[in-house]
């Protein structure tokens, strides 16, 4: 049984991101994020954070849903769950790309889920009257113990708990790493690691963060598992079997005024269909060398994938 420490999760800051278009004939210009200011009421509004894999993931169901009939409008860079929940409350928005385990823990700090299924559960129950969840996709952006391939490999590292053969180690991470559950007091809790210096890096798992785990200043680092440099730094994420981390999974949250099944199995599809692997690149597109616009990263995975009619 989890303790009451274990279940306190806070959530964790993101890069902020600018305002991305979504193409396509709906009811007001696409191009217009603030939109939604003379929003028809037929309309179901799409909304996202303010960092562009939300934004991406905002236009993903927007365009997928416009392309099943549905009016779609969108309202893009909203901010924290502070700024979207009060807006699917009163119906300023009415869909948002939410995440698992932040949306279960912004509503009970207190809850011990921390798997999919478990959080997933958990949410059914806990999210308010007015609002409905939809399937989970496999895809996740959580927090994540990271190493290098090349360490990796010296060392036989697959899982958090391997990290005893390379004790003493320095660890990389935001500063409330130091004290938050799944950070310092977790991995000694749960998997017995004691002997970490804790570099302090202010940029959550961002590029400060990479090079100095590329440069051997500190040999583990709390990276997120959608970011592009797993990739193109040949970062090994560790497995985490003691669930110290708790579930993250991408999921449709939708004002329940527009719940449809016809809506619920457009998204559900792309639930289905998303992996972390694929937002890894749709977020190297548009955050990387090529600054795609997220819209069309977003046409291009739905095509790719046959989501569309």
């Amino acid at each position: 049984m989890f303790t009451m420490k274990r279940s306190r999760i806070a959530i964790a800051a993101v890069a902020t991101g600018a305002v991305v278009a979504l193409t396509g004939c709906a009811t007001s210009d696409p191009t217009d994020s603030s939109a939604g200011d003379s929003t028809d009421a037929s309309a179901i509004v799409v909304g996202s954070f303010a960092y562009p894999e939300s934004e991406i993931l905002g236009n993903i169901y927007a365009l997928a849903l416009e392309d099943a009939g549905f009016e779609v409008e969108t309202k893009f860079n909203l901010g924290p769950r502070q700024t979207t929940i009060p807006a699917l409350e009163d119906g300023s928005i009415s869909l948002m790309p939410e995440y698992n385990g932040n949306l279960l823990f912004f509503y009970d700090t207190e809850n011990e889920a921390r798997t999919t299924a478990d959080v997933d559960s958990a949410l059914e129950t806990t999210v308010p009257d007015g609002f409905r969840v939809l399937d989970s996709s496999p895809a996740e952006d959580k927090d994540a113990y990271v190493v290098t391939q090349e360490l990796a490999d010296a060392e036989g590292l697959v899982s958090i708990g391997d990290l005893k053969k390379i004790e003493p180690f320095s660890l990389g991470a935001s500063p409330q790493i130091a004290e938050l559950p799944y950070g310092i007091p977790g991995l000694e809790e749960f998997y017995g690691l004691e002997s970490i210096t804790f570099v302090p890096i202010e940029d959550f798992g961002g590029p400060d963060t990479v090079k100095a785990l590329v440069d051997d200043a500190v040999q583990v680092a709390d990276i997120f598992t959608t970011s592009p440099d797993l990739v193109a730094k040949n970062l090994v994420v560790l497995d985490d079997p003691e669930n110290l981390i708790a579930a993250q999974n991408i999921v449709p949250l939708l004002n329940s005024n527009i719940y449809s099944d016809e809506l619920a199995d457009v998204l559900n599809r792309i639930s289905a269909a998303l992996t972390t692997e694929d937002l890894i690149a749709l977020r190297d597109r548009v955050e990387g060398a090529e600054k795609a616009q997220a819209a069309t990263a977003a046409m291009d995975w739905l095509t790719d994938k046959g989501l569309l009619g």
